[in-house]
């Protein structure tokens, strides 16, 4: 695949509404009613909606921390206090190898959780970061994948790409919005697993790159962006086409271009398609749908504009058809 496109931006991509609801609970644990109504109507999520932005997300974390004062917003049985994320990134920071940064991170949580402890184990030339229970308890599915997930971001800030992940597994039946998924973590989720685990090939798990103190901070003040979010470049087949299509005159892309693009077949493509349960007119429809909840939310256009701007003949014809896509009326996605 050529390397001169760059990643599609995740601003623009979304979730389900339900892909956020675990994490709502653990907010309302350690948060009072007027906090959770402030937190709710700071990020638009106070508004009933099928589908949210990985803006939103990000502003649900970065005002659900401090107003919680709890860095894992009531994801784990006990508070993770303020400033805790600033320790980890100290300890992990002068780490020289990748394998180094997991030992470090695994053993930083070790003292700080108490229903659940960190494992790593290699066998062969593969590297597992596992998360094992301590007595039985149902397992809170957004605390596993905000975990996991912070463990592959500060391996992908360290090492300056995004490392490549061997498998991902939750030990969770899979939920119904499972394809969300897709959009964190650059591998295909697996469920209903003993335990919660990234898996990592040795071989892929270099050295380091050197971090300042300045560029600390930066990756501590956008938390969660520059972790929580994959750049989508070794990715399922499904979300390698939207990139194709971001990136490119989309209106106008067919199958066949994007097979081209991606230096396959277009019968490959159409099965590859099939088997991740999408098709290539529902890839188009989704990045069309995201747009438009984006300039919605932006609130820069007006519907005609935004109807016109993602190829609808009409206003009317884009509320059929943003409805049909998301359950609700455009206005629904208006901020403030």
């Amino acid at each position: 695949m050529p390397d001169s496109i760059p990643p599609n931006p995740p601003s623009l991509s979304t979730v389900s509404a339900d892909f956020v609801q675990d994490w709502l609970q653990g907010i309302r644990r350690c948060s009072t009613p007027a906090q959770m109504d402030r937190i709710l109507q700071s990020t638009g999520l106070h508004a009933p909606a099928q589908r949210v932005t990985l803006d939103q997300i990000v502003r649900l974390y970065q005002i659900a921390a401090p107003e919680t004062q709890d860095e894992m917003t009531g994801l784990w049985s006990r508070q993770i206090r303020p400033r805790a994320l600033q320790h980890l990134l100290s300890t992990v920071r002068d780490a020289t190898s990748l394998a180094s940064v997991l030992y470090r991170y695994s053993t930083f949580w070790n003292l700080l959780l108490d229903d659940y402890q960190f494992q790593l184990t290699q066998s062969e030339r593969l590297l597992v970061l596992s998360l094992h229970e301590i007595g039985p308890q149902e397992p809170q599915r957004f605390g596993h994948l905000l975990i996991l997930k912070l463990a592959h971001g500060l391996l992908s800030w360290l090492a300056g790409h995004e490392v490549s992940v061997s498998a991902v597994q939750f030990a969770f039946a899979q939920p119904t919005f499972s394809a969300d998924y897709d959009v964190i973590f650059p591998a295909r989720a697996s469920f209903g697993a003993a335990y919660s685990a990234l898996t990592f090939d040795m071989d892929k798990l270099g050295p380091t790159q050197a971090r300042t103190a300045a560029e600390m901070d930066e990756f501590l003040q956008r938390a969660p962006r520059d972790w929580m979010f994959t750049n989508l470049r070794e990715h399922t087949q499904s979300l390698q086409v939207r990139e194709f299509l971001y990136q490119s005159e989309w209106e106008d892309c067919q199958l066949v271009n994007a097979a081209a693009w991606l230096t396959i077949t277009p019968r490959t493509l159409m099965r590859r398609l099939e088997g991740e349960g999408t098709s290539f007119q529902e890839i188009k429809d989704e990045l069309r749908r995201d747009l438009a909840i984006r300039d919605l939310q932006e609130g820069r256009k007006n519907i005609e504009e935004i109807s016109q701007d993602i190829g609808f003949s009409s206003a009317a014809n884009f509320h059929k058809a943003f409805k049909r896509w998301t359950g609700t009326a455009p206005g629904a996605y208006r901020l403030g």
